[in-house]
C-alpha cells in the first residue's frame, strides 16, 4: 500500500513538472454521446490518480467492519490465552478460586475451550465444589470433538481422587466401550479394581495391561503378585484346596519362583488344612531354595505323623545349626512331639542368636508347662521388651505407710 501511494505521488509530481517544463503540455478531448470534456495531458493524469485514490478509499471503507471484527477477535483470543496461562499458574500456586474464575471467563472465546473447562473442573474439585466440577466436565464433554475420551479420563481421575470408586468405575467402563484398550484407561481401571478389591476383574485385565506402556514390567509384576496373594487368601478362607491349587498352577513360572509368592501359596495350603501335602511342598521348595518364611511355616505343621517334619528339621540343623528361624521351627516341632527338654534347648539357642518376641512368648509358655513360673515371667518380660524395642524400667514396690 505504501509503495503504491509513493508511486502515484511520484507520477503526479512528474505530470505537474512536465506541465511547467514543456511549452506544449498536450491536449485531450473526450466526446461521449454529445458531451465533450477537454483537458491537458497532466490534467488527465491527475484525474486518473484521483479516481484511483477514491476507489481505494471506498474499498478500504467497505473492509473496515471486517477488519474491526478481525482485530476484536485477535484481542479476544489474546485475552483468552492470557487467562488460560494465568489460570494455570494460579492453580499451580494453590489459588484454585482465582484459577477457576479466570479459566471460566476465557473459555468462551478460546480456540481450546476443553482445556479451560477441564482445568476449571480440577480447580473446582480442589475447593470441594463437586457440583461445579461436574458442570465444567459437562461443558467440556459438549466441546470435545474426540468422542469425549479426554473428558472421560479426566472425570475418572477426579472421581478417583474423591474416592468415588463406583462412579469412577462407571466412567471407565463407558470409556472402554468407546475406545477398548486405552492405556491410560486400563491403568485407572486397575486402580479402581484394586481399591474395590475386585481381584477377579483385575486379574482379567492384567494381560491387556502388560501389552500397554501405561505400566512398567515391575509395576505389572507387583500388581500380579498382589492379585495372586488376594485370590489365594480368598480361596483359603473358603477352605477350597482345589481352587488354591488351580490358581497356583496357572501362574507364570516367574511368579511360582518368587519367594514371597511361594510363601503366600504355602500359607493358603496351610489354612486349607492339608498339612501332610504342605510338608512335601515345603520340603521340595526348601531343597531348591532356602526361604526363612517357609521354614517358619514348616515349624507350624500339624501332620498326622509329627515325627516326620521333626526328623527333617533336625537333619537340616546338622548343616544350618546357626539359623535362629530353623531352631525356632525345630522347637515348635519338639513341643508338638512333647519333647520338652529338646524344645527348651532349641529355643534357648535360637534366642541366643536372635531375640524374637514370638520366641520369648513360646519359651515362656514352655517354662510354665514345666512349672518354672518365675523363669516364665522373665521370658514374657524379655518378649515384651523385644516387641516394643524398649527396655522396661525396674519398678520398686511401694513403701508401706507407717502407722500414725
Amino acid at each position: 500500500m505504501r509503495s503504491g501511494i509513493l508511486f502515484f505521488a511520484a507520477l503526479a509530481l512528474g505530470a505537474f513538472g512536465a506541465h511547467f517544463l514543456l511549452e506544449d503540455s498536450g491536449y485531450v478531448l473526450i466526446d461521449i454521446r454529445g458531451y465533450s470534456v477537454e483537458m491537458s495531458v497532466p490534467g488527465l493524469a491527475l484525474g486518473l490518480i484521483l479516481l484511483y485514490a477514491l476507489i481505494r478509499l471506498a474499498v478500504r471503507l467497505w473492509r473496515v467492519p471486517r477488519r474491526l471484527g478481525q482485530a476484536a477477535g485477535r484481542y479476544r483470543d489474546g485475552q483468552s490465552r492470557k487467562r488460560l496461562t494465568d489460570g494455570l499458574l494460579a492453580l499451580a500456586e494453590g489459588n484454585a478460586a482465582k484459577s477457576e474464575r479466570l479459566l471460566g471467563r476465557g473459555a468462551h472465546h478460546s480456540d481450546v475451550p476443553v482445556v479451560h473447562y477441564l482445568t476449571a473442573a480440577r480447580a473446582a474439585q480442589q475447593q470441594g465444589a463437586d457440583d461445579r466440577r461436574d458442570d465444567w466436565l459437562k461443558l467440556a464433554f459438549e466441546q470435545d470433538g474426540d468422542d469425549g475420551l479426554v473428558v472421560l479420563l479426566t472425570q475418572a481421575e477426579l472421581q478417583l481422587e474423591r474416592q468415588e470408586l463406583e462412579a469412577a468405575l462407571a466412567t471407565l467402563q463407558r470409556l472402554e466401550s468407546r475406545e477398548p484398550g486405552n492405556p491410560r484407561g486400563l491403568a485407572l481401571l486397575a486402580q479402581v479394581y484394586r481399591r474395590l478389591e475386585r481381584w477377579d476383574e483385575l486379574e482379567a485385565i492384567l494381560p491387556k495391561l502388560g501389552k500397554t506402556s501405561s505400566l512398567g514390567p515391575a509395576e505389572i509384576s507387583s500388581l500380579r503378585h498382589e492379585v495372586t496373594r488376594a485370590l489365594l487368601s480368598k480361596a483359603a478362607s473358603e477352605g477350597d484346596p482345589d481352587a488354591v491349587e488351580a490358581l497356583w498352577k496357572k501362574q507364570p513360572k516367574a511368579t511360582q519362583a518368587h519367594p514371597e509368592m511361594v510363601t503366600a501359596y504355602a500359607r493358603a495350603v496351610y489354612r486349607c488344612g492339608d498339612h501332610d501335602l504342605l510338608e512335601k511342598i515345603l520340603r521340595k521348595s526348601l531343597k531348591t531354595s532356602w526361604n526363612p518364611a517357609l521354614v517358619e511355616i514348616y515349624g507350624e505343621l500339624q501332620t498326622r505323623n509329627p515325627h516326620t517334619p521333626l526328623a527333617h528339621a533336625e537333619a537340616w540343623l546338622t548343616r544350618k545349626g546357626d539359623d535362629p528361624v530353623l531352631l525356632l521351627a525345630a522347637a515348635r516341632l519338639c513341643i508338638r512331639n512333647q519333647l520338652w527338654g529338646k524344645a527348651r534347648s532349641y529355643l534357648e539357642s535360637s534366642l541366643g542368636l536372635q531375640a524374637d518376641a514370638v520366641g520369648y512368648r513360646l519359651y515362656g509358655q514352655l517354662l510354665e508347662t514345666m512349672g518354672e513360673d518365675d523363669a516364665a515371667a522373665e521370658a514374657f518380660r524379655l518378649g515384651l521388651e523385644t516387641a516394643t524395642a524398649t527396655a522396661l524400667p525396674a519398678l520398686k514396690a511401694p513403701t508401706p505407710a507407717k502407722p500414725a
